[in-house]
């Protein structure tokens, strides 16, 4: 499976900057669960990839900088009882990870006031709720 991983149309990691290691799965696998090693780990080293653009490896580093350990993200993957689907479980999962890290950000927001007849609108809901109320009170002699 030493294909590049598409994260999306313009950015895509080549295979040779992907590491996978495999290790036993914990979990159910009846007789093979402690023979076969079905756990991927899928290792991507984001400072020295050649495949980012120095601005987009900025913005990545910036962003899952929680996540980063030396300069590298780390995906694991078990939850498949074989070795393939948690490969490409663990491709999967780096791929969005790095696609939301990469998306470029949201635009500011513009503040907004609430317009004269929106608070005219709130201030008697206001009243007519309090006068709702007011008629519900026992009347004190």
């Amino acid at each position: 499976m030493a294909e590049d991983l598409r994260v999306s149309e313009r950015l895509v990691i080549p295979a040779s900057e992907l590491r996978e290691r495999f290790s036993r799965s914990s979990g159910p696998g009846g007789q093979g669960v402690n023979t076969t090693d079905s756990r991927v780990e899928l290792t991507f080293d984001v400072g020295a990839s050649a495949a980012l653009p120095e601005w987009l490896r900025g913005r990545i580093s910036e962003r899952l900088a929680g996540r980063l350990v030396d300069g590298s993200l780390t995906v694991t993957a078990s939850e498949h009882r074989a070795q393939l689907a948690n490969r490409e479980a663990a491709r999967a999962r780096l791929a969005a990870l790095l696609r939301e890290a990469s998306a470029p950000p949201a635009p500011p927001r513009r503040a907004t006031k609430p317009s004269r007849r929106a608070k005219e609108r709130r201030l008697d809901a206001k009243r007519r709720q309090s006068q709702l109320k007011k008629g519900r009170r026992a009347q004190e002699d």
